[in-house]
């Protein structure tokens, strides 16, 4: 047993944490670099999908069933490795449109209906407050666990306002709203909140492990142990078995797995961190295996901690549930038992806060909006920002739905485990299945199918599935769930039209969805789709065949920019209205907002910004009460569509023939370059190099004509001779190696190998390869390297050419025995910079321009001229330059040289941080 105080203030710690979490992403944001830009946070934030009924729902269950617990991390283990291209596509659409939930992109899809969002939305919140329900449940049962005797008896009720449980609500709903509800458009990235939901996966699985790391090597000699003593029990041998007993029991596998693939694309909070939240398709590369990789970590450890608890405490009492939490409290593991506990808390925090936002925004945009929109007063104001309205809003509907999460969680919540309450919610956004895939793939789905599905695939759902819940809850009469609806037995909620063998979920859901498709394509096939169905159909089915540019814009009507700029004011804000104008005018090549030609383009682009905001159905309304729109039919959308396809074809021809043109163009222009070039480099080696080379050659020649002409001299003046020779010849190739190198450069045909390159183990990599020169020259390399920096796009061996350059070329002007040289390494928002500093003479200010050219050195002072072939430091720019950074010297006499380097961070490097 823990104290309560200190429970309470590790949970309000915990959530502090997330706030400061949040509050840093935010600040990096502002500064302009983004967090969620980073891969590995956005495929981390998946886990999101992991909540308390992982954390303790999945351990009861396997407790009571074994392996069933499986199919729920099958199905998104599969969903993300064979359905990935449909996350890219609803990724694509979403993004091209502006859609910002479920609901939205529904609506969109059947010709932007109000209805069908609205309908979309209901369903959202009635099935998602169970699951809400499910994450304050699971709170409120591990704080119970903490809080009171190990196996002792639950406390009494308490009053609601003394109910821990509620204020846990509040202070996730007061983060919400915070972090989630302080902008209008939907679209622009919650970076604060992807980031505390990206730290929250990590801290939950790291808590799961540690317990199922202890249970297994703590308690019990490996899993083997486990297992074996398991075998030996009559009554947990049934749990390594599968079927036990059931008749159908690979019905249920398959109808749970394919329950939990639908819902890792179609739950609220996953279309939220997936899809709205997404920053680059790209990123849906690594998540592909991230994510699975991540469910398989979570679960490794289910059923050994499951089968754990039951052995350890036998016939004791003791929900399975609350094994993560009462197998370390009774070995005294008081450390162990908070850590899981705020696993636990954090796998219900990280669901709550993402549903929230996802459910806030659809019901304004879905439910308020459009009754707003029909009020006389509201629809007859043209002038006034209704932004903070509109926030104010969606923070009121966060705070609801939490509250609502918390009614059901006394209602119904202590008579259901936290699986059945979870499964209860999947279910219920099962039912958009059909209308939304069906939508991404099927030019003839229709609003009227659509509709027509989800109504009768909820109706079956409530039916089936959730009155059943109540009832078996006691708050409401279970008479017909044991006589059938009217006393006739074909309508038992859990046997209906008469089938039996299979449990109530899958039961739910086989009724349910068989209803909802059919009806979804049965009146799909009864009328034609209608103009604006048809349009959206064909924007959302080819959205991968059309670029931004060939994309029909199915309109028509008269339009003036005065009313479209005052409709966006009001709705973005006067600033973020004007700004939008004026891209759209530089895009579109006029001077300014006032030259905007209003046409259908302007239209849709106007309202493509406002469904950020208020979600496409409600801004097609408004878009419609602000212009004076031809109502187009299937005839109309035909004819734009072979306008469209008339000139993308006749674009295509003449960019077919543009691009012939122009390549023919840059090959001969690409010909005459390098002719120019060639020639230019011919005069510059035959002049320069003639120069250089005449030293060493007159050396080697001399020596080899002494040793010719005396083949009676002295051994050691011999050796000394053929040293000399050696070095000058090695010099020779040093020169004609650098001047083919710098000749390649300057042409455009040396070889650039780019990728993402770590400036800190470059400068530490040649640190170490010129570690014995500074040794024999006793001179001190210090290093100051940070312990990570973003990447650079560049090539790594020329970046070490660079670097070694350099370090050579301070090697060579700092003193023996008394010489240090220093290099520094830093970054900033917008680049990654080095310095290579030295304690040599110096460079006076008339020669420093002069140690970036061809074939020149300086010295220093008059006493000391090192060697080399004064190509270094030209190559070393050229490199530099090639990939957009600079190469600089400053230089003060007596007080040494140093030679900085800076290279940008572009969109390929930027974020990825090196440890």
């Amino acid at each position: 047993m823990i104290p309560v105080a200190l429970v309470v203030a590790v949970s309000f710690a915990y959530l502090l944490l997330l706030f400061a979490v949040a509050y840093w992403a935010d600040a990096r944001s502002r500064q302009g670099r983004s967090v969620i830009g980073n891969a590995w946070v956005y495929a981390l934030s998946m886990g999101v999908y992991c909540t308390a009924w992982t954390y303790f729902g999945s351990v009861g269950r396997a407790a009571g069933s074994g392996v069933w617990f499986l199919p729920i991390y099958l199905g998104p283990m599969l969903a993300m490795i064979l359905a990935w291209m449909v996350v890219r596509k609803m990724i694509r659409i979403s993004r091209t449109y502006r859609i910002t939930s479920i609901a939205d992109f529904i609506a969109s899809r059947y010709g932007k209906s109000q209805w069908l969002a609205g309908l979309v939305t209901l369903i959202t919140v009635v099935g998602i407050i169970p699951y809400i329900a499910l994450q304050l449940k699971g709170v409120a049962s591990a704080f119970a666990v903490l809080t009171q005797p190990l196996g002792g008896v639950a406390s009494p009720a308490v009053p609601w306002w003394q109910d821990t449980t509620l204020y846990v609500a509040l202070a996730l709903a007061g983060f919400t709203i915070i972090f989630g509800a302080r902008h209008l458009d939907s679209t622009e990235r919650h970076e604060g909140m992807v980031a505390a939901i990206a730290v929250e996966s990590l801290v939950k699985l790291v808590a799961f492990l540690a317990v199922g790391v202890f249970v297994t090597w703590g308690l019990f000699q490996g899993m083997q142990d486990i297992f074996a003593q398991a075998d030996a029990e009559p009554r947990i041998r049934r749990l390594l078995l599968f079927g036990q007993g059931q008749p159908f029991p690979y019905a249920q596998w398959m109808g749970m797995t394919l329950l939990a693939m639908f819902s890792v694309i179609l739950l609220p909070r996953q279309f939220q961190v997936m899809v709205v939240e997404n920053v680059q398709e790209q990123h849906l590369r690594r998540a592909v295996w991230v994510f699975p990789t991540y469910l398989l970590l979570i679960n490794v450890f289910v059923l050994p901690i499951a089968i754990g608890g039951l052995l350890y405490f036998g016939d004791r009492p003791f929900n399975p549930e609350t094994f993560v939490l009462s197998l370390p409290l009774a070995e005294g593991q008081t450390a162990l038992a908070l850590l899981a506990f705020v696993g636990g808390l954090s796998a219900a925090t990280g669901m709550v806060i993402v549903e929230a936002i996802a459910v806030s925004t659809m019901v304004c945009n879905d439910l308020v909006m459009p009754l707003l929109l029909r009020m006389r007063r509201f629809s007859a104001s043209r002038s006034g920002n209704l932004t903070g309205l509109l926030l104010t809003i969606r923070r009121l509907a966060i705070l609801g739905i939490l509250l609502l999460g918390y009614l059901y969680f006394h209602l119904a919540g202590e008579a259901y485990a936290l699986v059945s309450i979870g499964l209860i919610s999947f279910a219920a956004v099962a039912q958009f299945a059909p209308a939304m895939l069906g939508g991404m793939y099927w030019k003839g789905g229709t609003r009227r199918g659509a509709m027509g599905g989800l109504l009768l695939g909820f109706a079956l759902w409530a039916y089936t599935l959730m009155l059943p819940s109540l009832a078996k809850s006691g708050w409401l009469a279970d008479d017909f769930l044991q006589n059938g609806l009217w006393g006739l037995a074909w309508l038992k909620p859990e046997a209906l039209l008469g089938l039996h063998g299979l449990d109530n979920l899958t039961h739910s859901l086989f009724w349910s969805l068989l209803v909802n498709l059919a009806a979804y394509v049965g009146l799909s096939l009864w009328r034609p789709p209608s103009a604006a169905e048809a349009s959206q159909a064909l924007l959302f089915v080819d959205v991968f065949h059309r670029q931004a540019g060939a994309r029909p814009v199915f309109w028509r009507g008269k339009a003036q920019v005065s009313e479209l700029r005052g409709l966006m004011t009001r709705f973005l804000g006067a600033a973020r209205a004007e700004q939008l104008l004026r891209d759209y005018a530089r895009q579109t090549g006029v001077a300014d907002v006032a030259q905007i030609v209003p046409d259908a383009r302007l239209v849709q682009f106007v309202e493509t910004q406002l469904a950020g905001a208020i979600g496409s159905a409600s801004a097609r309304v408004m878009v419609a009460s602000a212009v004076d729109e031809e109502a187009l039919d299937l005839d109309g959308v035909m004819r734009i569509l072979d306008e469209a396809s008339q000139l993308r074809a006749y674009s295509h021809a003449l960019e077919e023939k543009s691009q012939s043109l122009e390549r023919a163009t840059a090959e001969l222009r690409e010909a005459n370059e390098k002719l120019k070039s060639l020639d230019r480099l011919k005069d510059d080696f035959m002049s320069s190099v003639t120069h250089e080379l005449r030293t060493p050659l007159t050396s080697i020649r001399a020596l080899s004509e002494l040793m010719h002409d005396d083949p009676d001299m002295d051994g050691a003046q011999r050796q000394q001779f053929l040293d000399i020779i050696v070095a000058e010849a090695e010099r020779l190739s040093r020169l004609v190696n650098q001047v083919l190198d710098m000749a390649k450069i300057e042409s455009g045909q040396a070889d650039w190998h780019a990728s993402n390159v770590d400036l800190r183990q470059v400068l530490e990599q040649s640190a170490g390869s010129m570690a014995e020169t500074f040794r024999e020259r006793g001179i001190r390399l210090v290093l100051s390297l940070p312990d990570a920096v973003p990447m650079v796009w560049a090539d790594a061996d020329r970046l070490t050419q660079v670097v070694l350059n350099l370090l050579s070329n301070a090697a060579k002007y700092a003193p023996r025995d008394t010489g240090i040289v220093n290099v520094h390494l830093w970054a900033d928002a917008r680049r990654v910079s080095f310095e290579v500093k030295d304690n040599g003479p110096g460079i006076p200010p008339d020669q420093q321009a002069m140690v970036f050219e061809k074939f020149r050195q300086v010295a220093g002072d008059q006493h000391y001229r090192p060697g080399g072939t004064g190509l270094g430091l030209p190559i070393s720019r050229q490199i530099v330059e090639h990939f957009g950074g600079r190469l600089w010297l400053t230089s003060t006499p007596g007080q040494g040289a140093c030679f900085g380097v800076e290279l940008p961070l572009d969109a390929r490097g930027r974020g990825e941080e090196t440890h």
